[in-house]
């Protein structure tokens, strides 16, 4: 029995939530520790006037692995929070101002494919069929498998060759399509999970057929109501949430093997015998734990792993409405490739960008006054390897951004924008501890998958589990939501306790 175990979550994110959930189903005593004054981790809701921004994902997939942390409880979803499905899942917009609206049914996909190339329009179903074998196997089977010792990556490795997940999801799109914009708009889905689409594992096409099969939705108020939907849910399971209690020390025993408790920043111990980092592993094996405690494998990651790119994100609020602007935006420069090897690659910041346009008062008027629009543009930007000055960089990026939109997509801004404000790599270090700034932990790379990504169950202690963007699987709702699946099937092997998925 798991009952007068205590466990401790570290952090407030998709993955600490849901690993908390999923343990006190389990029987455990279970207490989420945040350093926020609101749970949600990145998924921060901020308010101007009677504007309101969602800072964290706003896509999304899957919702099945949201619906099943209600099911644990013999809850439903929909009666906590309504989930909008989403005809037009985004709109591209080109440099030459051609517009590709993608979403919909897969007749409506192929009538799109046929306004830009109509050769394409078969390469475009066997690149969903493609996706749909990858889905299958990488998501299915793999997804939520543990990856913390060898012998799973050796019996793996021979569906991932078949799946040729060692060439990029760029390669991969190139094989089915020929246009150079429709290249982009296939292949531009690695960057919503940090990766660069010339370099990230072809697994990750599997989102294609993830959108197709389930859809793409908006949560109804927005991605901060589902955190008070599920924060509800926990508060009714008697799971404790402690905010604004900053972690800073992990502590073991005295042979490193076992954690024992934390400490907060008030120099408050809290005991405990389980406990779940939803924190980014780096700052975890580089800032919280004794260094005897953690292993070289996890060393060699903090040293080597190369991590994904930061983002710079502009909220902003108009006094009119643009209803031609649909929810979901991808404005692209001229530059694709050779952008994205500034970013990931060069770690510099250029003056071109290109831009996902988020407008969710496209679907939910509730997020500003009427006759309002709310916004915010996300650019993927180099990480702080790059050694930008951001108190510099932030202020002339907006003006940038904001000059960008006015000439692309929303004519008038200057005249109608009521409000603006940033968050940028350096805000990421700082509020959410990730070392670099980085937005996504590590990239998806081929290497940086799998059994070779940062571990769920913690490299040098056994009683310590990690989940989130850096963990199996990776970076993403999905991803995260997943990670919390792969966890509480280690932490119910270590506790001798049936999963109950």
């Amino acid at each position: 029995m798991t009952a007068s175990k205590k466990l401790i979550v570290i952090g407030g994110g998709f993955g600490a939530i849901a690993s908390a959930l999923r343990a006190k189903k389990m029987g455990f005593d279970v207490t989420i520790f945040d350093k926020a004054a609101q749970l949600g981790g990145k998924a921060q809701v901020y308010t101007q006037g009677k504007f309101k921004h969602d800072a964290g994902p706003t896509v999304i997939t899957a919702p099945f692995l949201i619906d099943e942390l209600f099911e644990l409880f013999n809850k439903k979803r929909k009666d906590y929070i309504e989930f909008i499905r989403l005809k037009t899942w985004y709109q591209f917009r080109f440099s030459d101002r051609t517009l590709f609206n993608y979403g919909g049914s897969i007749d409506d996909t192929l009538a799109e494919i046929d306004k830009i190339s109509p050769i394409d329009k078969k390469g475009y179903l066997s690149l969903l069929e493609a996706s749909k074998q990858i889905y299958n196997v990488g998501f299915e089977k793999l997804a939520t498998q543990p990856f913390h010792k060898i012998t799973t990556l050796l019996k793996s490795t021979p569906s991932m060759i078949r799946l040729q997940s060692y060439q990029s999801v760029w390669s991969l799109v190139c094989s089915h399509l020929t246009s150079p914009k429709l290249r982009q708009a296939f292949s531009i889905q690695p960057l919503l999970v940090g990766g660069n689409p010339f370099d990230t594992t072809s697994i990750y096409n599997l989102i294609h057929f993830l959108e197709r099969k389930d859809g793409i939705y908006f949560a109804k108020g927005g991605t901060g109501n589902l955190i008070n939907a599920l924060t509800k849910l926990m508060q009714e399971q008697q799971i404790k949430i402690k905010l604004q209690q900053n972690i800073i020390a992990i502590h073991t025993d005295k042979h490193h093997k076992k954690v024992m408790g934390i400490t907060t920043a008030n120099n408050d111990f809290f005991a405990c015998d389980y406990i779940i980092a939803n924190t980014d592993p780096h700052y975890l094996y580089k800032y919280l734990l004794p260094q005897r405690a953690v292993n070289l494998s996890a060393k060699i990651k903090n040293r080597f792993a190369k991590k994904s790119m930061g983002l710079f994100i502009l909220f902003f609020g108009t006094t009119k409405k643009y209803p031609n602007i649909q929810h979901h935006t991808i404005s692209l420069g001229p530059r694709y490739e050779s952008l994205l090897r500034d970013i990931f690659d060069r770690k510099i910041v250029p003056d071109d960008f290109s831009l996902y346009l988020h407008r969710p008062t496209a679907t939910d008027h509730s997020f500003a006054p009427e006759g309002c629009d709310s916004f915010y543009a996300l650019v993927p930007v180099a990480n702080l390897q790059g050694g930008q000055n951001w108190d510099i960089l932030g202020p002339k990026l907006q003006k940038k951004v904001l000059a960008n939109l006015e000439e692309t997509l929303l004519p008038g801004l200057t005249e109608h924008l009521d409000h603006a404000f940033y968050k940028c790599p350096k805000d990421f270090q700082q509020e959410h501890h990730n070392v670099d700034g980085e937005a996504f932990s590590i990239a998806p790379l081929f290497y940086q998958s799998a059994w070779f990504r940062y571990h769920n169950q913690a490299e040098g202690v056994k009683n310590l589990f990690l989940v989130g963007a850096g963990t199996h699987p990776g970076a993403g709702l999905p991803g995260v939501l997943s990670s919390a699946k792969v966890t509480s099937k280690l932490l119910s092997v270590a506790s001798q306790t049936k999963v109950n998925a």
